[in-house]
């Protein structure tokens, strides 16, 4: 009989978001100060811009944060994600050939604003992890999501003693594919078979990194036609959606993909568009992207071109997205790999 032995350490990688209304300053000036999202001007130059560009936005952030609570969401969602992926990854008792002695702790690590990577991984280390399993809550890679928070994160496990595993991307993975479907259908039932077109709206990204290879766009793309074709299926039965893409949260003068959000609404009143189905699609949780953009702004948006929007739901914790968490873990831990490999987690 085997037995499973020691604790293992999952960590969750997130981009975090003010805590209070004085946070989006040190936040905003954060982020922009991280030049794996955005190049401003010669690197010696980035944090006095990212100083600028911090103050003059800031205003206008502590507004639309002030209409969703004060502060970003985040946090609580992503601890939410955190605590009911440790129990049901504790809930796991292997096959009857095994004696499980495993016990997963969960710990969440963000890039730019509070609990910081860095102090994460000093908890880790005291709490005497040796293996460590890391999952990124950006299903699609992008190097400024994913590649930006790992390349973060080995600034300081640089050295140490950590059996260590990486899921860089999951965008194509089945249990999550079925999380998106089951929320999506969910949302399309409420049109009681009502005519609507349906957007998926995703984070937007310069039109440069594409250009450079990033596989981002790529990556949505195929999540949206397996989720298509999971729908299609029982025991959904929706065969045939028409749909479009779109892309929001564009900063900078730079080139970003198109076209932006606010364009295809546009563009879809012009077609008579009545009713307007959101799926915001490469987030795993809310936060001021969903809260504020899609369900104050955009919706603003739509309904001044006679448009009725309704957002499908954020996966935050679906029993169907813990269940996939959880089986990206345990596909990884029953993983065979050298020390500090680096794993993706796509179906294949």
């Amino acid at each position: 009989m085997q037995t499973i032995d020691k604790k293992i350490g999952v960590l969750l990688l997130n981009l975090g978001g003010p805590d209070s209304l004085d946070a989006v300053k040190p936040f905003l000036y954060n982020l922009f100060s991280d030049r794996d999202i955005i190049r401003l001007g010669p690197s010696f130059l980035q944090k006095p811009i990212a100083w600028f560009i911090s103050t003059f936005r800031s205003k206008h952030s502590i507004e639309m944060y002030r209409q969703i609570g004060n502060k970003s969401p985040i946090l609580e969602l992503t601890t939410a994600q955190a605590v009911a992926l440790g129990e049901a990854l504790n809930k796991y008792n292997g096959n009857r050939n095994t004696v499980t002695e495993t016990r997963f702790k969960v710990y969440i690590g963000m890039r730019y604003w509070h609990p910081f990577t860095k102090n994460t991984v000093d908890e880790i280390l005291d709490d005497k992890i040796d293996r460590l399993i890391v999952l990124t809550l950006y299903p699609h890679y992008s190097k400024a999501t994913t590649g930006s928070s790992v390349g973060d994160l080995k600034k300081y496990i640089q050295g140490k003693d950590l059996d260590i595993k990486y899921i860089n991307e999951w965008y194509d993975y089945p249990p999550y594919i079925d999380s998106l479907a089951e929320l999506m259908a969910e949302g399309i039932s409420e049109y009681g078979g009502e005519d609507f077109n349906l957007l998926f709206s995703a984070h937007s990204l310069p039109q440069s990194f594409i250009d450079e290879g990033d596989p981002y766009l790529d990556h949505i793309k195929s999540t949206i036609d397996k989720v298509l074709k999971r729908l299609s299926d029982s025991p959904y039965n929706y065969p045939d959606l028409k749909y479009q893409l779109s892309f929001q949260s564009k900063t900078g003068p730079v080139k970003w993909l198109e076209p932006s959000t606010e364009e295809a609404i546009e563009n879809l009143s012009k077609s008579e568009c009545k009713n307007l189905f959101v799926v915001p699609i490469s987030f795993v949780s809310d936060h001021i992207e969903t809260l504020y953009e899609i369900d104050i702004q955009y919706r603003e948006l739509a309904e001044s071109h006679g448009i009725k929007l309704h957002r499908c739901k954020a996966l935050n914790t679906s029993e169907k997205f813990i269940d996939a968490m959880k089986q990206l873990i345990l596909d990884k831990v029953k993983e065979k790999g050298s020390r500090g490999q680096e794993v993706k987690g796509s179906s294949g």
